[in-house]
């Protein structure tokens, strides 16, 4: 099984190729201290200051699918991608996942990181590191620059579910159209329960008479009340 979540987004930050979808791998915090930490909702308080105080501080919608170590998709909506870099040039990428507020009064919880370096250090101090890396991240004065990444429309596999299922009625429908353009073996597709004349087989038709019920088109039989 596959210990990584990957992150699929547009790469705004890339003037040549703005529209170029790149493929980020993190290792999940699950092979690193077999849970996801939460996040207190301070951090997001922090954090949301920031982004309106500071020009390095950014929100870009960019995100266009999570897929999880066991090839699984998920819903974007609650997702965000932190992409950071501190003034001594070093990188953190976290995957941060919104929860309920049932679940204590949390925010979120953080369910993966990169780079190789940044596990290492989580996996051999844990909560300090966490603690310590989180203040780093809202310290404006110590970032280059910090920029969250959020959901952009529907995941790509959404739009695929979507394209399947409407492929498969679009088919449905071609397939009854063509249906309804072939006759039956009595010359019609679907089928009539009206009264029949019994000297040439053709449809008897009401007429509102006090002598005659049914007359015949055809042939001029008629059914007397």
């Amino acid at each position: 099984m596959s210990r990584f979540f990957s992150v699929f987004t547009y790469t705004p930050w890339d003037n040549l190729n703005p529209e170029v979808l790149t493929e980020v791998k993190l290792l999940s915090l699950k092979n690193i201290i077999k849970s996801f930490p939460v996040i207190e909702p301070g951090f997001f308080d922090d954090l949301l200051s920031n982004l309106y105080k500071f020009k390095h501080y950014s929100w870009v919608e960019s995100i266009k699918r999570i897929v999880g170590p066991e090839k699984e998709d998920y819903d974007i909506i609650p997702w965000n991608f932190i992409w950071a870099m501190d003034r001594d040039g070093r990188v953190f990428q976290f995957l941060i996942q919104k929860v309920k507020k049932e679940i204590k009064d949390s925010q979120a919880i953080l369910v993966a990181l990169a780079p190789p370096e940044l596990a290492k250090l989580f996996e051999e101090y844990k909560e300090e590191a966490i603690l310590r890396t989180l203040s780093l991240l809202n310290d404006p004065k110590k970032m280059k620059f910090l920029m969250v990444l959020g959901p952009k429309g529907k995941s790509i596999a959404e739009d695929q579910q979507l394209l399947q299922i409407n492929k498969k009625d679009l088919e449905k429908l071609q397939y009854i159209n063509t249906l309804k353009q072939i006759p039956n073996i009595k010359g019609q597709w679907f089928p009539t329960f009206d009264v029949k004349c019994p000297i040439c087989k053709g449809p008897l038709t009401e007429v509102y008479s006090h002598e005659v019920g049914l007359v015949c088109q055809r042939c001029g039989f008629k059914k007397v009340k």
